[in-house]
């Protein structure tokens, strides 16, 4: 198969919900994504041969929300786009997906990434009042109006509040996590500490300037005021600070609070990926090789959150590697306790045995590899967008550390993971 590379990947900076990004639909964010791409890299639109966007939170007046972003980009119309939806882990699929099409000759040059604003998630009305409303398309006399106004009650006006949460169990996130955590024995303690790693991290890439050529400014209106940095980040965060914090979803028992937890937030990114050839061919210095990847499912039930700790086995397996063969690591932050979770899951012989059909365990993850720069509990999680930064913080990092191969990957609603392998181009 042809030899696919990254060339770059550009954000915009992730804001908690209810930011800047308020007056904002989800399409500009990731437009700001792309056209931040175009910039970095400088490539033509015209050289792009389709654009794979991931998101989650849909909106009917943008549901092919990839066309949307790209044309508002520039991107030229008779470029197609598609939009790809799997839970967290939506712009790992956009970007795989690109990359088959790309080892299938349906293109050379992709651009694959994702999106998402909880700013901007629809409200509606209940399933009641709907069936009210779309009836009432067929009213035409004055009298079936006054008639169908006799039918409306308070309790329809209603609104029906977005949670959330698995179809399935019927079960918040956070509520299979804090049972995840206590099945592992993961402490309060211990997630809290991970928290304020991560947040620590994280300001300082920011500070060493790391992050910031991830990101590009937007200007966002009404006032059109330009956004630089995500503002999630708590450099001062302290284990005494968060110890304070009172449990956000089992009240009595449960161990997660706001600060070992992801927050919502708003944003876009998008990676440039193209064959060695192509990227040759247009004078463009690639920053990474995609390697393999690897897509799993889980029990619904008892693991939601487990799909790092499978998909790395299934993708280490395939390849014939260990942790020791990989000097940058990258996991999706959901959860504090979602990642210590993972972490035992890799290192312990008896769930390897239970559960991934191996003799002995995966590996011990070394922390000296291990989300160096932060991860999605400090510089926020869009639910559509984060496979994308995950990728290019990856990458950078390998050049950063003088490192071979990286290693990315996350877990998502529905019990999915996904994992990545990429290596440092060297070409």
């Amino acid at each position: 198969m042809k030899k696919i590379v990254l060339i770059d990947g550009c954000r915009t900076p992730f804001l908690k919900s209810g930011g800047a990004y308020m007056d904002m639909m989800s399409y500009e964010l990731g437009k700001h994504a792309i056209q931040g791409l175009l910039g970095k890299t400088g490539i033509d639109p015209k050289e792009v041969d389709t654009v794979i966007m991931g998101t989650v939170i849909s909106n009917l007046r943008t549901s092919n929300v990839a066309r949307e972003a790209a044309i508002s980009a520039g991107i030229p119309n008779k470029t197609p786009c598609h939009t790809v939806a799997q839970a967290c882990i939506s712009a790992n699929r956009a970007i795989s997906n690109a990359i088959l099409e790309i080892w299938g000759g349906q293109a050379e040059v992709a651009i694959a990434g994702g999106l998402d604003s909880t700013s901007a998630t629809p409200i509606g009305y209940k399933r009641g009042m709907q069936k009210k409303l779309f009836m009432a398309q067929k009213l035409r006399s004055t009298g079936d109006y006054l008639k169908f106004a006799m039918t409306l009650r308070p309790s329809d006006f209603a609104p029906d509040r977005p949670k959330v949460a698995e179809y399935s169990t019927g079960r918040v996130m956070g509520e299979d996590c804090d049972i995840m955590a206590a099945r592992f024995g993961v402490t309060r303690e211990s997630q809290d500490e991970f928290a304020v790693r991560s947040h620590t991290l994280a300001a300082k890439a920011w500070e060493d300037g790391h992050i910031g050529k991830e990101v590009c400014t937007v200007a966002a209106p009404p006032k059109f005021r330009p956004v630089e940095k995500d503002n999630g980040v708590r450099g001062d965060s302290t284990i005494e600070k968060v110890a304070k914090l009172r449990p956000a979803f089992d009240k009595k028992f449960g161990t997660l609070t706001a600060a070992n937890s992801s927050f919502l937030s708003d944003g876009g990114a998008a990676v440039l990926l193209m064959t060695e050839e192509k990227a040759k061919e247009l004078g463009l210095q690639p920053k990474a090789e995609i390697v393999d990847f690897a897509f799993t499912g889980q029990d619904l039930d008892t693991e939601l959150l487990l799909g790092p700790t499978y998909a790395v086995a299934k993708l280490f397996k395939k390849r014939n590697i260990t942790f020791d063969d990989v000097d940058v690591v990258e996991f999706h932050e959901a959860f504090a306790g979602q990642i210590l979770a993972n972490l035992k899951a890799l290192s312990s012989d008896e769930f390897a045995q239970k559960n991934l059909g191996r003799d002995k365990a995966v590996g011990e993850v070394p922390m000296d590899k291990f989300n160096l720069w932060g991860g999605s509990l400090s510089l926020g999680h869009p639910f559509g967008a984060t496979g994308a930064r995950l990728l290019t913080t990856t990458a950078n990092r390998l050049i950063h550390e003088n490192g071979k191969y990286g290693l990315l990957a996350a877990c998502a609603a529905g019990a999915h993971g996904h994992a990545m392998l990429i290596k440092k181009y060297e070409g």
